[in-house]
């Protein structure tokens, strides 16, 4: 299984809504369907994944350009 990301205050809110609201079907009867619930809270998981990658792609991106600006301008000087 991946490991989950960090996620954000309102995601962890949102997975805890839906997670008490699981609870309570349970508690309602074992049978209920719950697939909907379930595929909601994969939804903020899977989100939350797709953030981190994109943040982490942004940020190789920034150092890349920070590295190429260094560079212009350490030969610039010479």
């Amino acid at each position: 299984m991946a490991k989950d990301p960090k996620f954000t205050a309102g995601e962890t809110a949102k997975i805890a809504w839906y997670t008490a609201r699981m609870a309570k079907r349970g508690i309602a009867s074992q049978t209920v369907y719950q697939g909907d619930l379930e595929r909601k809270v994969e939804r903020i998981i899977d989100g939350a994944r797709e953030r981190e990658e994109q943040q982490a792609a942004d940020l190789a991106e920034a150092e890349k350009a920070a590295r190429k600006e260094k560079a212009k301008a350490r030969n610039a000087k010479k």
